[in-house]
């Protein structure tokens, strides 16, 4: 009989989003008359901008043509794509690129729990806490770390506590590791790191060759001058870093999937044998093995983003997210609750009363006002006492949210 991995055994029963949605689909069964507004999972609800659509299109009427139907397009991505990318997201702020050095994804999900795969298994891996379980996860399921404990820590993971009191910004690890994962804007914090904190991170890297995973999707959001929006922006940090960012957030593309890695050139780690090796050619590899690309009408759409018509229209559909989140933050601040973020992300962190265990406030938030968020505990040990609430909803539902919650007595 097959054996299975056994560390897939290790993980919690379900990840994080499908038990709220099992939990909510469970409640809308026992009350089908119940309004819900949905502000958990952070996905977006408004449409392709018409840049996009139109451009997709175009693609499409190309594809029902002998003259210009493509099949197989490059792993990597289409040379159209990225060129748009170096340009719209790096030549703007100051940092120069090669073409070999970006690859298109469907994803940055995906991207950041297969990167792990071109590290050896033995790796010492840091990541924040709280902080998206992927990163977690994935190196669970790849048998870096032993068991969990009771406090929900995995035996052999560095985890870097980001707290109020450091202004959500981990510390650096007190003991040496590999890989680092680091998210900003944060993701669940709606935190970002500045210049400074960044800068550290790249200087312990460079000095003690740990590898920096940096997941960026969220830049686009950011409001403040001044905030990084790449790690690339910090000198050296081509050679000990691989960002990550996507199209999900930024234009709308969650249904639709595309994203881009970063693995520069300079960006090295050691063999077995003691020889220095390219990340980049790794990946590389891993991606032509693995992959078969992003389709070519949705690459022809991901481009569009970047156009002379597609950045007004990205920056209104993000103007309105960003809007949301400033209803949701003032409006519970508002009420005398303490709450983080919603300034340069999308996404508001919700301080509970102490004592107060998140998975349960969830479903007195679920009963009392029909409203779904995420608790702070599915993002790591460090997420306990707080909760999650997403600015991608509908306008008009997300006020309603508000009011209710700012009506009812939920701590008393």
């Amino acid at each position: 009989m097959a054996q299975i991995n056994s560390n897939y055994l290790k993980l919690p029963g379900s990840y994080l989003f499908a038990a709220v949605a099992k939990k909510v689909a469970a409640f809308r069964e026992a009350h089908p008359e119940a309004d819900i507004i949905r502000l958990g999972i952070g996905d977006v609800t408004r449409p392709l901008v018409p840049a996009v659509v139109e451009a997709m299109h175009r693609a499409v009427g190309e594809m029902a043509s002998c003259e210009t139907f493509r099949g197989y397009g490059p792993e990597q991505g289409y040379d159209f794509l990225i060129d748009a990318v170096i340009r719209a997201e790096y030549g703007s702020r100051g940092v120069g690129l090669d073409r070999d050095e970006v690859f298109v994804s469907d994803g940055s999900k995906c991207d950041v729990a297969n990167i792990q795969e071109i590290f050896d298994s033995g790796s010492r891996v840091a990541i924040g806490d709280p902080v998206y379980p992927v990163y977690l996860d994935t190196n669970v399921m790849a048998g870096r770390t032993g068991e969990a404990g009771r406090d929900g820590r995995f035996e052999g993971v560095t985890y870097l506590a980001a707290t109020a009191e450091n202004g959500f910004a981990p510390a650096l690890p007190e003991r040496p590791v590999d890989l680092i994962y680091l998210c900003s804007p944060n993701n669940p914090t709606g935190t970002v790191l500045s210049r400074e904190e960044l800068a550290k991170w790249v200087a312990y890297a460079r000095e003690t060759g740990a590898v920096i995973l940096f997941d960026s999707a969220y830049s686009a959001y950011i409001r403040e001058p001044g905030l990084p929006g790449s790690i690339y922006e910090i000198p050296g940090a081509k050679e000990v870093a691989v960002e990550f960012k996507s199209f999900s957030k930024t234009a709308g593309f969650t249904g639709v999937r595309c994203a881009f890695t970063v693995v520069p050139k300079a960006l090295k780690a050691r063999a077995a044998d003691g020889t220095l090796r390219s990340l980049n050619a790794l990946w590389n590899r891993r991606q032509c093995t693995k992959f078969n690309g992003v389709s070519y009408v949705v690459q022809r759409g991901a481009e569009a983003v970047y156009s002379e018509a597609g950045l007004p229209q990205i920056r209104q559909q993000i103007d309105y997210y960003m809007e949301n989140a400033r209803i949701i933050r003032e409006g519970l601040s508002g009420a005398g609750y303490t709450v983080f973020g919603g300034k340069n992300a999308p996404y508001i962190w919700w301080k509970l009363p102490d004592g107060l265990d998140s998975m349960r406030f969830s479903d007195t938030l679920l009963e009392r006002c029909r409203v779904v968020g995420t608790p702070g505990v599915g993002f790591g040990p460090g997420g306990e006492g707080y909760f999650r609430l997403t600015a991608f909803g509908d306008r008009e539902r997300t006020k309603e949210a508000v009011e209710r919650i700012r009506q009812a007595e939920l701590f008393a």
